[in-house]
């Protein structure tokens, strides 16, 4: 073969686990063991003939291995990587950022041999010889009794150094790690990346005081992206230094998983800069913005996102533009501007947005100076609600372009001009899980066992079914009352003196009312699950209000109290679910949460069942 593989390649790596990345690499060619994948990654054995590290390719690099170009058993050219420790196992851990595919497989696993011309003999390190020959790998003259001396990894990088230039070494100075290499368990590490999104600083208070936070999204020269959050004295230290469109080397911060209710980038992890870490901004890179990414959500798919915490991208070509109108905050009494416009798609449907501030000031004016040419508008970081049915809403971090130069663009363009502007378009109705779930009790109808026997649901977005239960189980000791603001149900905390303060309204009742939280129990056939419970469901559940139970424990003692929730047990229901991941501890966690609930219609119910007898019934005849 014309390429093999280098020989001590694992050696140089395991004495540079972390390489400068505008220095001088040697040529490091390994051969690929066990390949196999792992989520959108793939996992291997980096061999060079004699030592063996388990290595990661990036999900950068998943499209060389589907397209073939890199094959189990094949060799690959490493360019760029980072040596992880594991933390739970001495071991090492390869991650190679940068490849080239050198060959494809090979017919077996290379091993390396040091074999003596014409003798037929394998040498191996200490090895001592009596003649004298040459190596046929390494081409070198051995003396009567000199010994085939494996050199240390160490020894190999630091010849390798060596051989550079002043100007080389000096450069190993800083070792930019990609944003694809990081991960939690690792140690120090630098990036250098591009602010390509930046929000407002936002105050906060709970119990704890007041405080601010503000975030910035920052992507690499990869393309790679990671949302970075600052609290407090790190958000005041920072929030002026970071700039849209600079570049910035930046250093000792943490990461964790990402909390996929609350991300607005692809990537696995999130980053937290506190008042240590380091942020320098590097004046040799221009400033630029490069071009914004989405992710687009057709419209009529919109209503599993309602009253989410998962932001959305849309694109659409305007059908109207409201003129400015004026909104009083219940919060602050403040007055802010508000522009509604209406887009459209190819489902056929249409949907409102609100644009609030000076997105209807200057952008809302845009569109509307040029309604009439019925524009393409693609827009980032929409929160959706549910006014007169689905609608969106912008924030201060959302991205609004018009007429952008992209295939989904020229797509839509397309096809309004050709049959879109002569259809009949229709609202997005209300989200089928809301509302008293008369439609949707019955679509998607699954056991528990298929909800808690997945535990990927609703990992990229929420899931919604709908399952027929009994509740088995509420436990009396929780906490399922909390204090609420009678004017938007948010809690309150008791206000200094007297009275209750809300954070939502931010102002003093003397009043507060009781609501709902709770987790029950329920079962069916197939298993049992804990579900999450609000006020409206409960309500349901229980047979009486918050306040009502709160009466029966004051007054009627813990065995009233404890009866009437004995009573609301073993009853059926038909319960509309969403189900979500959430990480506790790094740990990914099923939440099944309860969103609407309603009784038994045992008529309804019936025709259910002989629908679905009958369904089963013909799938058993085709097969036969």
């Amino acid at each position: 073969m014309a390429k093999t593989v280098s020989p001590h390649a694992v050696s140089a790596i395991l004495a540079n686990p972390c390489p400068d990345s505008s220095s001088e690499l040697p040529e490091i060619i390994v051969q690929v063991l066990d390949l196999k994948a792992t989520g959108n990654k793939y996992m291997f054995m980096a061999s060079d003939g004699k030592r063996k590290v388990r290595a990661l390719l990036q999900s950068a690099l998943a499209s060389e291995v589907t397209s073939g170009n890199i094959q189990n058993l094949g060799l690959i050219r490493v360019l760029d990587y980072t040596l992880n420790d594991i933390p739970t196992k001495n071991e090492k851990f390869l991650i190679v950022s940068k490849c080239d595919a050198v060959s494809p497989a090979l017919e077996a696993e290379y091993k390396a041999e040091v074999k003596v011309e014409g003798s037929g003999i394998d040498l191996k390190p200490n090895q001592a010889m009596d003649v004298d020959v040459k190596t046929e790998s390494a081409g070198i003259v051995l003396k009567p009794n000199q010994e085939v001396m494996a050199k240390s990894a160490a020894q190999i990088v630091n010849d390798q150094h060596g051989n550079m230039a002043p100007a080389a070494r000096m450069s190993m100075t800083r070792r930019v790690h990609p944003l694809a290499s990081l991960n939690p368990y690792q140690g120090n590490w630098t990036i250098k990346v591009r602010v390509t999104g930046k929000g407002n600083m936002r105050t906060y208070r709970n119990a704890r005081g007041e405080g601010c936070v503000f975030n910035v999204e920052l992507t690499d020269e990869d393309g790679t992206q990671i949302q970075a959050t600052m609290f407090n004295d790190a958000a005041k230290k920072f929030f002026d230094k970071f700039q849209m469109g600079k570049v910035y080397f930046i250093s000792k911060g943490t990461l964790k998983l990402t909390n996929k209710q609350f991300k607005t980038v692809e990537n696995d992890y999130e980053m937290t800069l506190n008042e240590n870490s380091e942020v320098e901004e590097d004046n040799n890179e221009a400033t630029f913005l490069p071009e914004t990414k989405f992710s687009f959500t057709p419209i009529d798919e919109l209503g599993p996102y309602v009253n989410g915490r998962e932001l959305v991208d849309v694109i659409g070509v305007v059908q109207s533009v409201s003129p400015t109108m004026s909104i009083r905050r219940k919060s602050n009494n403040e007055t802010i501007p508000k522009r509604d416009i209406v887009i459209a798609d190819e489902t056929k449907k249409t949907v409102v947005v609100s644009l609030w501030n000076d997105l209807a000031m200057s952008f809302g004016q845009e569109l509307l100076d040029m309604a009439d040419k019925s524009p393409v508008v693609a827009m980032k970081s929409l929160k959706v609600g549910e006014f007169q049915g689905v609608s969106l809403s912008a924030l201060s971090k959302s991205i609004m372009v018009v007429d952008p130069d992209m295939p989904e663009a020229k797509k839509l363009r397309f096809w309004y001009d050709s049959e879109g502007k002569d259809t009949s378009l229709a609202a997005i109705g209300p989200s089928p899980s809301n509302r008293n779930g008369a439609r949707s009790m019955y679509s998607d109808r699954v056991s528990l066992s298929h909800i808690t026997s997945n535990p990927s649901l609703g990992e990229d977005k929420p899931a919604y079914f709908s399952i027929k239960a009994y509740i088995s189980a509420i436990k009396p000791d929780q906490a399922m009352l909390y204090r609420a603001c009678k004017t938007c149900s948010k809690k309150v905390t008791e206000a200094v003196g007297s009275g209750y303060w809300c954070e939502g309204c931010q102002k003093n009742e003397d009043g507060c009312s009781l609501r709902y939280i709770m987790a029950v129990k329920v079962s069916d056939a197939s298993g049992e699950a804990f579900i999450s419970v609000f006020n409206d469901q409960a309500d349901k559940m229980i047979g009486c209000m918050a306040d009502k139970l709160n009466e029966i424990k004051l007054h009627g003692g813990e065995a009233s109290y404890q009866k009437k929730l004995k009573e609301a047990t073993w009853v059926p229901h038909l319960f509309r679910v969403s189900v979500t991941t959430n990480e506790y501890n790094n740990e990914k966690r099923q939440r099944i949460t309860a969103r609407a609930v309603a009784p038994i219609d045992y008529a309804t119910e019936s025709k259910y069942l002989v629908e679905d007898m009958t369904k089963i019934k013909l799938s058993k005849n085709l097969l036969s």
